[in-house]
């Protein structure tokens, strides 16, 4: 039961990149007193900088609080300037050098295991510039493909996400990605239903049920066809109902994590108005 949402087999929760406004124990306080059940967990500025000497030590005492709470967490990879100061989500997994890339999953799957995460999610990154789309996608298998073993050697299941431009855009490009990589088991979907309005075919019902026994981890969130911004539920085109239906559908069971990283501001009206949302989907579906 999510505690949520009444029947739901999936949790509800709550990204923290939207309260990056609020030290992380207000922020857990907050939700749980409006209902969440989860944790969305982006590493970094401000909550936790998976590179600080006691790192490993305070995803432990997180992880005690959230034992507490009983509630479910994932660790998001999305930071904006954690490996570059200078450069939005650089290097990726396609830059000539993607070194701090690389270590940086490896930690957050280190941190995963302490946290006990339900999945860590990465994405490809945007093509850089002067490399093509096939030598990008020959770099991603390469590099992806150790940090799999990695994470299945750790017991840290990996959830990638398609977004919009980037060279993984899709639920059809992931799918051939973890086709090309053998299948791994270690290595499953995330779907941002937000996502599903501005690239997929299909729409968040073809999207989620392509995805199917892959989908490891769900972001809630809302777009306009026309642009990749995150908006609050209802100020769009997505048919959360749908959405909802089709994950009751599936038996999904894992976490679905309010993603917007640009509400801080309001961040407790925005949590509340959001919950309020997806109840009456819920109810509606």
């Amino acid at each position: 039961m999510s505690g949520a949402l009444p029947g739901a087999r999936f949790a509800v929760g709550y990204g923290t990149n939207g309260f990056a406004d609020h030290p992380l124990d207000d922020a857990v306080t907050v939700l749980d007193g409006l209902g969440y059940r989860g944790l969305a967990l982006t590493l970094g500025h401000p909550h936790l900088d998976p590179f600080a000497p006691d790192a490993l030590a305070a995803a432990s005492r997180l992880r005690e609080r959230l034992d507490g709470l009983g509630w479910r967490v994932v660790v998001e990879t999305g930071t904006r300037y954690l490996l570059d100061p200078s450069r939005k989500h650089r290097p990726n997994l396609l830059d000539d050098d993607a070194a701090p890339r690389e270590a940086f999953l490896r930690r957050a799957i280190e941190l995963g295991a302490v946290l006990d995460a339900d999945c860590v999610s990465l994405w490809s990154g945007v093509l850089p510039d002067g490399v093509a789309a096939d030598r990008a996608g020959d770099r991603l298998r390469e590099r992806l493909a150790p940090i799999v073993a990695d994470a299945a050697a750790a017991g840290v299941p990996l959830a990638f996400e398609p977004e919009p431009g980037m060279l993984v855009e899709t639920v059809a490009d992931a799918l051939a990605l973890h086709a090309d990589l053998g299948e791994p088991e270690a290595l499953g979907l995330t779907v941002d239903l937000g996502h599903c309005v501005v690239v997929e075919p299909d729409g968040v019902v073809g999207a989620l049920r392509a995805a199917g026994p892959l989908l490891r981890n769900v972001q809630v969130d809302d777009m306009l066809p026309a642009a990749h911004e995150h908006l609050e539920l209802g100020h769009g085109v997505l048919d959360l109902a749908a959405a909802l239906r089709t994950l009751d559908e599936l038996e999904y069971r894992g976490l679905a994590a309010l993603e917007l990283p640009r509400h801080s501001h309001d961040a407790p009206g925005v949590a509340a108005r959001s919950m309020s949302a997806l109840h009456d989907a819920w109810e509606a579906r």
